[in-house]
Formats: C-alpha cells, structure tokens, sequence
C-alpha cells in the first residue's frame, strides 16, 4: 500500500475497495475447507431471523440476485441445510425453511465467519472495530435509502 499514491491512499473509495478484497479472500479461504460460500451464510442468516420466506424474499433481504438465489437454494436443500415447499397460500410460490442441519451449519459458518473477521480487523481495538462497523453501517444505510 505504501507504494499507491498519496492522493489514492487518501480517498475511502479506494480504501474499502481494497480492504474488500482482502476481506473476500479471507472469506472464502475461511469456508472453501467445509465447502461454503458467502452465500451460504447470508440465506441462512437470513432464514433464521425470519422464515420460513419466499425464493423473492430471501433475494431482497439479502441483496443476492434473483437467479442466483435460486442456485443458491438448490444447493442448500441438496445438502438437507433448508428445504422448499409450496406456499399454501400461494402454491404459485416456494417457501424456504432451515432445518435443524442448517441451524447446526450456520452455527460453524458463523464462528468461521468470526475467525475470518477476527483477522481482516486485527490491527483494530475492540472499541475501533465497533465503531468501525457503526460507521459503515450508516455509510450503507445512507446509500441505500437513497438508491431506493
């Protein structure tokens, strides 16, 4: 980084998309070995705070594309993490529901998730890191009220 020039080094665009990278990578290396992905993570996470919930629902929860949804799905049902049935009030739609194989998944995908962001953040305090993610939190809710 000491080699970038100071007028990059000096701008938050050019900050986070770096530390995004290394953020990316230190999830996947963190769930490539039981087989994982970011995904995985984010409809389960999503699942547990409010299902069971539509292909559709899950999609605008988490911000994961429609058609990528539907993979991602397909995945976690052929691994027994959720399973889909029809909607009994709309039998138009699936409903997504997270079994108990899947509480036990998110669980070990949670602590290697920690471990992950454990490392992205050790050059930061316990106070920094809070404050950190409160910042950015309200840098992306900003940004996401405003885009609508």
């Amino acid at each position: 980084m000491d080699e970038a020039p100071a007028r990059l080094r000096g701008k938050a665009s050019w900050l986070i998309n770096k530390t995004s990278l290394h953020a990316h990578r230190l999830r996947s290396e963190a769930l490539a070995p039981v087989d994982a992905h970011g995904y995985h993570f984010a409809v389960l996470a999503a699942l547990e705070e409010g299902e069971p919930a539509s292909q559709a629902d899950l999609s605008r929860r988490t911000g994961i594309d429609r058609s990528d949804m539907v993979e991602m799905v397909n995945e976690l049902v052929d691994h027994g993490f959720v399973v889909r049935m029809p909607d009994q009030a709309d039998r138009r739609r699936n409903v997504i529901t997270m079994t108990a194989t899947g509480r036990r998944r998110l669980a070990q995908l949670d602590d290697l998730l920690t471990q992950a962001q454990g490392e992205l953040l050790a050059p930061l305090s316990a106070a920094e890191r809070k404050q950190l993610l409160a910042l950015l939190g309200r840098v992306l809710a900003y940004h996401a009220e405003r885009s609508g």
